[in-house]
């Protein structure tokens, strides 16, 4: 499959090595330029774009970027995707640490649906609570005792079922988290966030959460 990923930090990169180890396609760009992209396509055999170009022909597309970066991306940048192209949104809102005051999240709008409304095409909700060392340490077949379970949230049916297939290749079982409106069960501060039980403990932990954002993860 061909798979575009923009963002080339701890999410990004290992996505990056475990799609390659795969088989896939992959695409990979970053705010500074594919120059700076060299070890990574090196050790990889993915290729160093730029981010106008990495969604061109994928079929998925991640979006692994500081929320506060997420306006700066080129408009229209996902027009040369495939037809139906799956948007993958592993972003979360860090006010104090990262991101500054983002008002319409302040107000209660889950944060994917803001990345939503920021490129102009709906997203899949998915590793946002990964350690990005589980993505290269903790895969495991699917059946295994132990095997991790991620949340993964979305409106569009069909893209999430892309979305969870290519994380089940990845050695991770996938919970459904609903829809968009739903996917604050997954955010910093919740019982899922940075949980790496199976999925009975997954659901657990999701139906566990409270819509009330913590002082920790306000502006």
């Amino acid at each position: 499959m061909k798979i575009g990923i923009i963002g080339a930090g701890n999410i990004g990169g290992n996505l990056t090595r475990r799609l390659t180890a795969l088989g896939h396609d992959v695409s990979v760009a970053n705010s500074r330029g594919p120059h700076t992209l060299t070890a990574l396509a090196e050790e990889t055999g993915a290729k160093p774009v730029t981010v106008e170009e990495a969604a061109r022909g994928a079929a998925v597309v991640v979006v692994t970027i500081p929320l506060k970066a997420v306006p700066g991306l080129p408009p229209g940048f996902l027009d040369g995707a495939a037809e139906n192209v799956a948007v993958l949104d592993t972003g979360n809102y860090y006010p104090q640490q990262r991101d500054g005051k983002i008002a319409e999240i302040e107000d209660g709008l889950t944060e994917s649906r803001w990345t939503e409304r920021q490129i102009g095409h709906p997203v899949i909700k998915a590793f946002n609570g990964t350690y990005a060392q589980d993505i290269l340490d903790k895969p495991l077949p699917k059946g295994a005792p132990g095997r991790v379970a991620l949340p993964v949230s979305g409106d569009d049916e069909a893209a999430k079922k892309i979305v969870r297939d290519l994380i089940d290749e990845l050695g991770f079982d996938t919970v459904d988290n609903g829809g968009q409106d739903d996917s604050w069960r997954q955010q910093p501060g919740t019982p899922v966030y940075g949980n790496t039980g199976g999925a009975d403990e997954i659901r657990k932990a999701l139906d566990a959460a409270s819509p009330e954002r913590t002082a920790e993860w306000r502006a």
